[in-house]
């Protein structure tokens, strides 16, 4: 069966046949400066994008595939829906595997996003509660800067089944990873104070705002060794962004999204589930015909829907390989630009870096001059939106509470992306932004709520 690329597509049965494992690519020549600007051309070229952290970026290549995968579909929906879905997803799945090195096909699913992922494991937990496998007050422990989403999540499913969230109080700035290490092991602790089980581990591989590489593998260890029944690693920013290995890394979950790093249209993750009886009783949140057929595949079917970010992985492998050493030399060369804007940003600003190099991804966190008066969440949202309105700059600003005692605190970082398509103007466009505000004597108790 052929894609709309051309590549051939392998027929399945009951939707786990295994395909042939994806071949890297072999190409004569590599991407060119001019080539990345082209695919890149839709972006807003008046706009310095260093927050590709946020929301990923697709190059027009990837959207043409997405586009003729579409088309397909609404030329002939129900020819598309027996003869073409289930086998397209099939492989995607199976470059998926191969990415991240999981044991089989069978591991890994298709879902929209890192938070679908994490409503599909907090929803099992939660069964745990309703149906008295776990005791009332039994435990689940997440990061203090765990993302947003995930805290609401943990809230919906967790607290309301009669489960308690232990949050690990992380440091910000930071200085090792041994601090949060110490800080992980003191919130297990906690957990046990009062004979409680802990159910669940929920820990992030990079986090978010403030943005920090978490040492999974360390932790995961450190879960196996204190008895926890699950670990589930939330990587939304993985892929793409720092190694992934899951069999190294020993989790029984581990998320990622394929739309925030590796180029992929919105919206498309994956949730690699550690084969185990126990964690048999996987299902989608949306109930549809397949439940009761496997977590991946009730969720490579979840009603009538644009399934084409999801089909379209294959095109994106073959698009990253278009560069020297493919995705891991992607990753490499983000991770290094990043630092170096960063180090250039905060000796502009006479501040530092949120972090060592070594716990930074392809995202950074620079403190921001202190005079610029940023006192509260409210502040860095105004600041945000004054440096996109006024210097069409569009980064994300984190703000962390002044320590008793401190004189002139630094309390608003930026986090800076960098992705293939960034140039040096863009952060120098940032930097000479703040550096105007300072030399105005700007404060963002000026700015309008």
């Amino acid at each position: 069966m052929a894609s709309p690329d051309g590549n051939h597509r392998h027929p399945e049965t009951n939707g786990e046949a295994k395909p042939p494992a994806p071949k890297k690519q072999k190409l004569s020549t590599s991407i060119t400066d001019s080539e990345i600007q082209s695919e890149f051309s839709h972006h807003d070229a008046s706009v310095a994008r260093i927050n590709n952290g946020s929301f990923g970026s697709c190059p027009q290549s990837i959207i043409s595939a997405q586009q003729r995968w579409q088309l397909r579909f609404l030329r002939q929906p129900d020819s598309f829906y027996f003869n073409d879905l289930k086998a397209g997803i099939l492989e995607s799945r199976e470059f998926i595997r191969s990415l991240i090195n999981a044991d089989d096909v069978s591991e890994v699913s298709i879902v929209d996003n890192a938070t679908t992922a994490a409503a599909v494991v907090l929803q099992q937990i939660a069964w745990g509660f309703t149906e008295g496998r776990f005791q009332k007050g039994d435990v689940a422990v997440m990061l203090h800067y765990a993302y947003g989403a995930v805290k609401k999540s943990m809230e919906a499913y967790v607290t309301r089944a009669g489960g308690r969230v232990v949050e690990v109080q992380l440091p910000f700035p930071v200085s090792s990873k041994e601090e949060i290490i110490t800080e992980f092991r003191r919130a297990l602790e906690r957990g046990k104070e009062n004979g409680q089980r802990i159910r669940l581990a929920v820990i992030d591989h990079v986090t978010s705002m403030p943005s920090v590489v978490i040492p999974v593998k360390e932790l995961v260890k450190i879960c196996r060794e204190e008895d926890v029944d699950q670990v589930f690693v939330d990587a939304a920013h993985g892929i793409g962004c720092v190694d992934v290995d899951v069999k190294e890394i020993g989790a029984d979950f581990y998320t990622s999204n394929l739309h925030k790093w590796f180029f992929s249209p919105p919206s498309v993750a994956f949730l690699y589930c550690r084969r185990s009886a126990k964690l048999s009783d996987l299902h989608h949140p949306v109930v549809s015909h397949e439940y009761g057929n496997g977590l991946a595949i009730e969720s490579a079917w979840i009603g009538t829907r644009d399934y084409s970010a999801q089909l379209v992985v294959p095109s994106v492998l073959e698009f990253v390989n278009r560069f020297e050493g493919g995705i891991e030399g992607i990753k490499k060369r983000n991770h290094e630009q990043v630092v170096r804007m960063g180090e250039m940003l905060a000796k502009s600003w006479g501040t530092q870096l949120g972090c060592p190099p070594d716990m930074c991804s392809s995202m950074v966190m620079i403190g921001l001059p202190w005079c610029l008066g940023i006192t509260s969440e409210r502040d860095t949202l105004k600041l945000r939106v004054h440096l996109r309105d006024r210097f069409a700059v569009e980064v994300p600003i984190y703000y962390r509470a002044p320590k008793e005692g401190e004189v002139d605190p630094v309390t608003g970082y930026a986090r800076i992306s960098h992705q293939v398509y960034n140039k040096v103007e863009d952060y120098e466009r940032f930097r000479d932004a703040i550096n105007k505000l300072v030399g105005d004597k700007f404060t963002c108790a000026s700015l309008s709520a």
